[in-house]
């Protein structure tokens, strides 16, 4: 099992992230060739101390290449050129097999 996930800082309008991510991009990417189970939460908070992240997404795969695979297909392309409707605060990925 391979797992993605994406961590957005927060972005300058919390409230139309949080409304155009749930309606919108949410629903593209559960389009993703492959996708197995995918979580997200908003309102990521720290211990001790502000978060730097606002909201954090994770997809899990069969393998990194199915994931470069889904990443990699039209569904990939259409979720990767939404992003920028919504995460004004950019986005950071990372993925990494699951134990």
């Amino acid at each position: 099992m391979h797992r993605l996930t994406v961590l957005y800082p927060p972005p300058a309008d919390p409230d139309h992230f949080r409304e155009y991510y749930v309606e919108t991009h949410l629903p593209l990417a559960a389009k993703l060739p492959g996708i197995l189970r995918s979580e997200y939460s908003l309102d990521v908070a720290a211990l001790g101390g502000d978060s730097k992240y606002f909201a954090v997404f994770h997809a899990d795969f069969e393998s990194a290449d199915a994931m470069q695979a889904a990443l990699g297909s039209e569904a990939g392309k259409a979720v990767a050129a939404d992003v920028p409707n919504y995460a004004s605060g950019g986005v950071e990925m990372i993925h990494y097999p699951l134990a």
